[in-house]
């Protein structure tokens, strides 16, 4: 079992940066990867970036693609994602979820563990 916490979000103006941490616990978290993925109330969850376990891979949706960047720390047990030139469409709770595979993927259906989220809202 792998318990994820969320941390750095907060409120910042367009074109300014956030870097978001995801910190996990459990003895095998450098075998899962993991997905970075935002909601605002009323829309579904949205795929943001993926990283593989081995740091190998990553992915990102077209909308962060240039701007957003994911990383991991598998001796820490923690993932960042270092969001930069931030635009108000990126308003929304960031999610971080892990999957007990090498490789994730961009559906949110097929993550197990899932943390409580972090504000995240960028005024224009």
């Amino acid at each position: 079992q792998v318990q994820l916490v969320e941390s750095g979000g907060g409120w910042v103006q367009a074109g300014g940066s956030l870097r978001l941490s995801c910190l996990a616990s459990g003895q095998t978290f450098s075998s899962y990867s993991v997905g970075w993925f935002r909601q605002v109330p009323g829309k579904e969850r949205e795929f943001v970036a993926t990283i593989s376990s081995s740091s190998s891979t990553t992915y990102y949706a077209n909308s962060v693609k240039g701007r957003f960047t994911i990383s991991r720390d598998n001796v820490k047990n923690a993932v960042n994602l270092q969001m930069n030139s931030l635009k108000p469409e990126d308003t929304a709770v960031y999610y971080c979820a892990a999957r007990p595979l090498g490789h994730g993927n961009v559906y949110a259906t097929s993550y197990d563990y899932w943390g409580q989220g972090t504000q995240v809202t960028v005024s224009s």
